[in-house]
């Protein structure tokens, strides 16, 4: 399998340079993943703002909800700090996990957790597309309020919710009908049944492939792949045929 996949990645390069030469290379939108977070601390300001300025269409994120009712930015439960705690953003208000800066090992500045309205407007300011995971427990009420917010500081079609739970995005059909939806997929389950649903998809690149990619843009719906960390991984994906890359360090 890792052989084959060599293979592919190396007729990838030399497909992609080709199309570069002749100009028709296919026109990828980068996507950071939780913004540029292979040089910068993951889902912060810093990371998003150099997302953008290094050229990025968009920006991954991951939203919680503090027990203030704060929406703030965490892939983890659990915030970890400079001077070695760790708070639990469930359980902690947001006066409390902003009290002191964010561990960091990727940057020299002290950053602190971001919330999700100034990621929506670092993205608006920059005409950037969201792609937005929800982490934890959220109430049917919290998704609403989570989204009008996107759609009053930003653009609700600029902003895709993606989940790897086929039925998180159901659900969240349902409270927000307009929300533009995206499936997380590692290859457990049956990805067609997106097909029924109006549903776009976002899946390991190590799994995609061309025909799929023609099944879904043959019905109307958008490609991503994550996350694509190396020179060769990122031709390979480019010769898919797919409308997004997810990258920790490639924005554009």
């Amino acid at each position: 399998m890792k052989f084959q996949l060599a293979i592919k990645m190396i007729i990838a390069v030399f497909t992609v340079i080709a199309s570069t030469i002749t100009g028709t290379a296919p026109n990828v939108g980068m996507i950071g993943h939780r913004g540029c977070s292979g040089i910068y601390p993951d889902n912060t300001e810093i990371a998003f703002m150099k997302a953008a300025e290094k050229g990025a269409t968009g920006a991954e994120t991951d939203v919680r909800i503090t027990a203030d009712g704060v929406y703030v930015l965490s892939h983890n439960a659990d915030v970890d700090f400079k001077d070695g705690t760790s708070l639990s953003v469930s359980e902690h208000t947001y006066e409390e996990l902003t009290a002191k800066p964010l561990k960091s090992s990727t940057s020299k500045y002290e950053v602190y957790l971001c919330t999700f309205d100034k990621y929506l407007q670092i993205m608006a300011r920059n005409n950037m597309v969201c792609f937005i995971e929800l982490k934890g427990e959220f109430t049917d009420e919290q998704i609403k309020h989570l989204f009008t917010i996107a759609d009053t500081l930003y653009d609700l079609s600029k902003c895709i919710l993606q989940s790897f739970e086929f039925d998180n995005l159901i659900k969240a059909r349902e409270i927000v009908p307009d929300l533009p939806l995206m499936l997380t997929y590692g290859g457990e389950g049956d990805y067609k049944k997106c097909f029924d649903y109006n549903i776009s998809i976002d899946a390991d690149y190590n799994i995609m492939t061309k025909e799929m990619v023609k099944e879904f843009h043959d019905n109307n719906l958008l490609v991503a792949v994550y996350t694509a960390n190396d020179p060769f991984s990122l031709c390979y994906c480019k010769s898919l045929g797919v409308d997004y890359i997810e990258s920790d360090y490639y924005m554009k």
